[in-house]
């Protein structure tokens, strides 16, 4: 289990949230702990207002809003009741069992969450100290109930990177066929937490796999100025559509201001990656890809996303790579000088130009039979890989050099034939008749 605790500057905010996800089908009031009545009893009115005349008691009270979520692993099925008795168990742990709260079972995420509303003022006009409350209570009250549950420890071998819960199988947003909003969210959790990233391109590299970016708009624009952000659906061919999303206005409030902290952290956090990141291109260009296409297929066998950098003329000036093992994002400039796309580019030539002078070599032997040609043609599975990634021609390498690479290919597989040979016949030689001694 992991808890999120949040405190609001809104009341009203933070019930309206999850009230419209009830609206929407996307969530259910489950439980009104220390409530008059029950929470099916209540409308919207009656429960902010058992909220506000507790805050009208403190007025001095900056903040007096809690809003806790708890996530519980995927393959956990709890019941409704299981997830109240829960939240009531948590609540008292934490030191707001007395306090009036609501408990909102969500339906709009990969993984069993449930959203709890309370005030931190109590009835004496009080306030409860929240201060270090996530790092403290919390967390020696999560650990209590995992245990008392049996629930997946949040620190234990099935933890995941972040918030201990990876999303089921994030799926690529269409757009106009799944809620713009809810599939943004979907897709900004499972990533902004979990990759280490130090940049906005390096964010978008990730977020466009899934069809998502992040965009600040022009440097002319309002948005740009005042440091503003919004979140774009992208269709197939990478272009924006539909309605952009504030970021101010999603729960988890990705703002600009929020990632960049994340860049400086992270700028820390990915460096013990880099190592990793290195052995995967090097194992792969070892494998002596003819194209930059043929690279980037290897790459994924290793787990890694490369993105290549196009200008306008489609001349490749720039490679991103994205390590989905260890979650981090790195330019190739930035792993080394040897792994930008220039000398990725040179280091694929070069193994073009081998080839072609083994073949060369390979014609002026011909003569010599088919055992020397045979101890130097490449393996089946080495031409049969060859020979598929020729078919997909990469704008990076000149039309001509493809071609002589098929050529090649084709030369390499050809069924040798001696067209000088003798036939057989023909080399026998005549016996000699035997003259008779008469």
């Amino acid at each position: 289990m992991v808890a999120k605790i949040t405190s609001p500057h809104s009341i009203v905010r933070t019930l309206n949230y999850n009230e419209n996800k009830v609206q929407k089908g996307q969530a259910e009031c489950i439980y009104a702990g220390n409530f008059l009545q029950d929470a099916k009893d209540m409308n919207f009115y009656q429960k902010l207002n058992t909220f506000k005349n507790l805050m009208e008691l403190n007025t001095r009270a900056q903040t007096n809003t809690l809003h806790i979520s708890l996530n519980f692993d995927p393959s956990e099925k709890l019941s409704k009741e299981k997830l109240a008795e829960i939240a009531s168990v948590y609540m008292g742990k934490i030191g707001f069992g007395k306090q009036p709260f609501l408990v909102y079972k969500h339906e709009d995420a990969g993984h069993p969450h449930m959203h709890i509303v309370s005030t931190s003022i109590q009835d004496n006009g009080k306030r409860i100290n929240t201060y270090n409350i996530g790092k403290n209570q919390s967390e020696k009250a999560r650990k209590e109930i995992e245990m008392s549950y049996g629930l997946v420890k949040a620190n234990g071998r099935n933890t995941r990177q972040v918030q201990g819960i990876e999303p089921v199988r994030v799926q690529r947003v269409k757009y106009g066929k799944s809620e713009t909003k809810r599939s943004i969210t979907n897709v900004l959790d499972a990533v902004i937490e979990k990759y280490k990233y130090t940049s906005l391109p390096e964010l978008n590299s990730i977020l466009r796999q899934y069809n998502i970016m992040a965009d600040r708009g022009g440097e002319q624009g309002r948005i740009y100025r005042y440091r503003g952000l919004t979140y774009r659906i992208l269709d197939a061919d990478g272009n924006r559509v539909g309605v952009p999303i504030k970021a101010s206005s999603i729960y988890s409030k990705p703002t600009l201001d929020y990632l960049e902290s994340k860049f400086k952290q992270n700028e820390q956090l990915r460096e013990p990656d880099k190592q990793r990141l290195k052995n995967a291109i090097e194992w792969t260009l070892r494998n002596r890809p003819l194209s930059m296409a043929y690279f980037l297929l290897r790459l994924e066998k290793e787990k890694v996303t490369g993105i290549v950098h196009r200008n306008d003329q489609g001349f490749i000036y720039g490679i991103s790579f994205i390590d989905h093992r260890t979650k981090c994002v790195f330019k190739g400039s930035d792993i080394g000088k040897t792994y930008s796309a220039a000398f990725i580019q040179e280091r694929i030539a070069k193994r073009m130009i081998q080839t072609e002078n083994l073949v060369g070599k390979l014609l002026r032997k011909q003569h010599y039979g088919t055992d020397l040609l045979k101890k130097q043609i490449p393996a089946k599975k080495d031409t049969e890989n060859l020979k598929n990634t020729l078919d997909q021609k990469d704008k990076s390498q000149p039309e001509n050099s493809v071609s002589k690479a098929r050529d090649t290919l084709e030369i390499l597989l050809r069924t040798e034939k001696n067209f000088n040979r003798m036939p057989y016949e023909l080399m026998r030689k005549k016996k000699k008749k035997r003259k008779l001694n008469l």
